[in-house]
């Protein structure tokens, strides 16, 4: 991750390979000062195609980004939730709500670890 914009955006690269064939993602997020929300913008190598932002914010050290997207054919909410309460080990994860919120389906987690690596 690097700082952009004078630290009002940050840029990202996920690299891995999936079933043999490399596959890159890369994540855009900007603030915007006026309306303190975060903006986060994904793409990727197998599309090409800039997707729609999930926006957001922080109350403490929990974050909500929504969009509306389509799973299927049906139109659905999506919410990403970053939990860094523990500042060690944060957790990304994603839910799904076809009934405009009223209930979400987690359907994806991420466990993060810091990692300070000292180069002598």
């Amino acid at each position: 991750m690097y700082v952009v914009l004078k630290g009002i955006g940050n840029i990202d690269n996920y690299l891995a390979t999936f079933d043999g064939e490399p596959f890159e993602g890369m994540s855009v997020r900007l603030f915007n000062p006026k309306t303190k929300l975060w903006s986060i913008y994904w793409v990727d190598s197998n599309e090409g195609v800039l997707q729609p932002p999930v926006v957001g914010s922080f109350e403490k050290d929990i974050a909500h980004f929504f969009t509306k997207d389509n799973f299927n054919g049906k139109d659905i909410l999506v919410v990403f939730r970053w939990d860094i309460r523990d500042k060690q080990n944060p957790v990304w994860s994603q839910a799904f709500s076809s009934n405009k919120g009223e209930t979400w389906e987690w359907n994806w987690y991420m466990y993060f670890r810091v990692v300070i690596m000292l180069f002598l």
